[in-house]
Parts: C-alpha cells; sequence; structure tokens
C-alpha cells in the first residue's frame, strides 16, 4: 500500500502533460490546418440552408485521421453560430453509426432522430413504418425548414442493414413539402454504395468531397503545435515527433493515429519517470496501438465480416496442423489459402450459425477491407485457367491472435 501511495502522492510532480485534452479524439482546434479547400467545400455546398433553401446531399471520403468529421464539425458549428443570429431555418443533427446502440437497425436509428428532434419512441417494439411515421410527424413539428441529418461512418450503417434507410430518409422531401432533409455522410470507404439500388443512388443526387491523406511533413507539422499545447517546456524530442510523424504517415497519413501514438509515448514516459519523450516511447506505443487497433475492429466490425475472418482464422489453422482441407482448390497448392477456399470455409461457418451467406463477389470485397485494415496480406495471383485469384495470409501477430479468436468465438455464438 505504501508504493501505492507514492505513486498517487508523486503523479502531480512528475506528469509530462499540461493539457492532455489537446491530444484527445474529441478536441476540435480553432483552427485546422491543411484543410481550407475542403472546409470552404463543405460550407460552399451547405450555405443556402441558412436561408432555408435546399442543399444537395453531400458525401464525404477519406481515410482515417484526415480530418473530415473535424472539418464537417467545424462547419457545422460555424452553421450553428450563423443560425443562432437571427435565421430559424436550420436545424442540425450528428449521429455516429459506428455505435450499435443508436445505429445498428434502421427502428434505432429513426428512435435516436426522433429523440434528438424532441420526441420519445419506444427502445423496440413497434413496426418500422410505424417509427418512420412517427418521425415524420416529429419533423413536421419542428419551428425549422431544413433539417441536416450528419451520419458520420455511414458506410457501417449501410453495411449492417441495407440501403434501403437512405431511400427512405431522401422521401421525407416529397412526404413533407415544407421541410427539407439533407444528408451529410462521412466514410473511410469511398466505393460503399457502388452496389447500392440504382433508385436510392438516384434519389440522393449527392455531391463528393474527397479528403486526401497527410503526409509527412504536414504531419509533422500538426503534431509540432499539438505537442506544444500538450506537454510541458523541452519535454518531446524532435527526433520522436518525425518518427511518429513517419509512423503515421506510412498508416495512410492518420493524424488521429499520430496524436494517439504522441499521447501514448507520453503517458509510457510518465509511468515510468522519465523526463522526456523518446523514440523508445514512440515504438512502445506503436506496438501498444497497433494492438488495440485489432481488437477494437474485430469487436466492432459486423458478423457477416467477422464470420469470413473465423474462416481465414480456421483454414490457417487446419494447413498448419495438417488436417482436411489441406490442399487447395487448385491442384499441388500445398499449405496455401486462396479466395475461393475462404469462400467455401465461410459457406460452412454461416450454415453452422444459422446465418445468410453472402455472394463470393461480396465476401471478395470484405477480404479487400480485410487488407486494407492490414489484419491479412492479399497478393492477386494468376491461376491459368482459373483465372485470377489472390493468396491470402494472416497478418496479425500469434500473441493477439489468440484474442481475436476469443471475440469471434463469443460473438458468432450469440
Amino acid at each position: 500500500m505504501e508504493k501505492i501511495d507514492k505513486i498517487f502522492d508523486s503523479i502531480g510532480s512528475r506528469t509530462l502533460f499540461k493539457n492532455k485534452d489537446v491530444l484527445q479524439t474529441g478536441y476540435a482546434p480553432d483552427n485546422i490546418p491543411f484543410r481550407d479547400k475542403q472546409i470552404e467545400q463543405i460550407a460552399g455546398i451547405l450555405a443556402p440552408a441558412l436561408i432555408g433553401q435546399k442543399t444537395s446531399n453531400l458525401f464525404i471520403f477519406g481515410k482515417t485521421g484526415t480530418g473530415k468529421t473535424l472539418s464537417v464539425k467545424f462547419v457545422e458549428n460555424e452553421l450553428r453560430k450563423r443560425a443562432g443570429d437571427g435565421t430559424k431555418h436550420l436545424r442540425i443533427e450528428y449521429i455516429n453509426c459506428k455505435f450499435k446502440k443508436v445505429a445498428d437497425t434502421e427502428y434505432r436509428l429513426l428512435a435516436e432522430l426522433i429523440k434528438k428532434l424532441g420526441g420519445t419512441i419506444p427502445a423496440t417494439g413497434l413496426p418500422t413504418d410505424q417509427v418512420y411515421n412517427k418521425f415524420l410527424t416529429t419533423l413536421e413539428g419542428l419551428e425549422q425548414k431544413v433539417f441536416i441529418i450528419i451520419l458520420d461512418e455511414i458506410d457501417q450503417i449501410v453495411k449492417k442493414i441495407s440501403d434501403e434507410f437512405l431511400y427512405n430518409l431522401t422521401r421525407v422531401n416529397s412526404e413533407l413539402p415544407k421541410k427539407i432533409v439533407t444528408i451529410v455522410g462521412i466514410s473511410n470507404d469511398a466505393r460503399f454504395l457502388d452496389d447500392a439500388d440504382p433508385r436510392v443512388k438516384s434519389s440522393l443526387g449527392e455531391e463528393e468531397i474527397v479528403f486526401p491523406p497527410y503526409d509527412a511533413l504536414q504531419l509533422q507539422d500538426i503534431l509540432s503545435k499539438r505537442s506544444n499545447e500538450a506537454f510541458k517546456d523541452n519535454v518531446v524530442e524532435y527526433a520522436a515527433i518525425s518518427k511518429c510523424a513517419a509512423f503515421a504517415a506510412r498508416e495512410h497519413g492518420d493524424a488521429r493515429r499520430a496524436l494517439d501514438l504522441l499521447r501514448v509515448a507520453g503517458e509510457i514516459a510518465e509511468r515510468v519517470g522519465d523526463k522526456k519523450i523518446t523514440i523508445r516511447h514512440i515504438d512502445e506505443a506503436n506496438s501498444k496501438i497497433e494492438r488495440d487497433k485489432i481488437l477494437d475492429i474485430v469487436e466492432t466490425i459486423p458478423k457477416q465480416f467477422q464470420a469470413v475472418l473465423q474462416a481465414i482464422i480456421s483454414l490457417e489453422d487446419k494447413r498448419k496442423k495438417g488436417q482436411e482441407g489441406q490442399k487447395s482448390l487448385f491442384d499441388g497448392e500445398e499449405g496455401r489459402t486462396f479466395t475461393g477456399d475462404i469462400y467455401t470455409e465461410y459457406q460452412k461457418k454461416c450454415r453452422d450459425i444459422k446465418m445468410e451467406v453472402l455472394t463470393q463477389r461480396r465476401v471478395g470485397d470484405i477480404i479487400a477491407e480485410f487488407d486494407m485494415f492490414g489484419l491479412i496480406t492479399a497478393v492477386v495471383m494468376s491461376k491459368g485457367r482459373y483465372g485470377r485469384t489472390k493468396e491470402i495470409k494472416m497478418a496479425i501477430s500469434d500473441d493477439i491472435l489468440e484474442k481475436v479468436k476469443e471475440i469471434l468465438k463469443i460473438s458468432l455464438s450469440g
């Protein structure tokens, strides 16, 4: 107990941080570097809403950590300020579709929108069409004419409940002639609407803005400014910031990852009593974050994704143990896993847990996303008369893999 008391008593004197909040995901800076062009585009598209006019639906794409949400929220706040100066035309609400409790069914999404607009609805129990009608009634009772719905990570809800809900939201404009609903969708996946129903695409009539990744020099600039606000003077070595930026630039220019790296590195240095944050602390933070990121991805992806991942892991385990299924669908290809093998194994998994089987093309898309997440490596190969396929290898280290298996086992058995 005495040692614990010493740790608690000393935390104030040994802290390296001045304001840790500026390194947190939810922090909104007054200035967003290198995103002036995109912010002006968003503002230009949404500005007519201030005078009660229809605006285009807007879809914003870009890799994680490229400033999409930050920029949209910046414009949202500026619109709110202006709307508060006398105009009563505009209402804006934000929903993050990653959170299952609000956006894993159309019912819950509509219920959350109704709640945000001041209405009430049971958490479950009503037919979806009744909930939709309640949404219309609640919307009709609003003082404001224009309602902008910001759906962050909109691809997540499309994967979970299909694109039909988008069509239903756009129908509001014809069912309530005195109201205007505009959708602002934010997504990491620029292709998530590729397979959408043509009538959904037609009803959206959207504009698109793509956020490019930050390069290493831009990330260094962002990190330098944030570290000056976050840490005490002369705590962070310049080499550590450069290494942090290099790691993040390699991960598609992810500024969020860079800031997380710097924060975790500071926590590690502080915990062991070091006075400066060095390259060593950045390396340790990178290992820790990589482990946590993989487990978070596996826990939050839809069940269909989990079933495909479990099929890949199962095939690798069989090949390692020399069990049945050791040979691939291609003669003589022992100890190797191809997309065709994965689809066959995935079909078995679906039958076992009584889950709908997706098409082979859709499973191929999921495998491509796993490659993007860094869960696997996928190399395109030509197989002669069999056409082109991908050789798949797990990219998850053995120490994390066991935890991944446990997560999948619990999720898919529930």
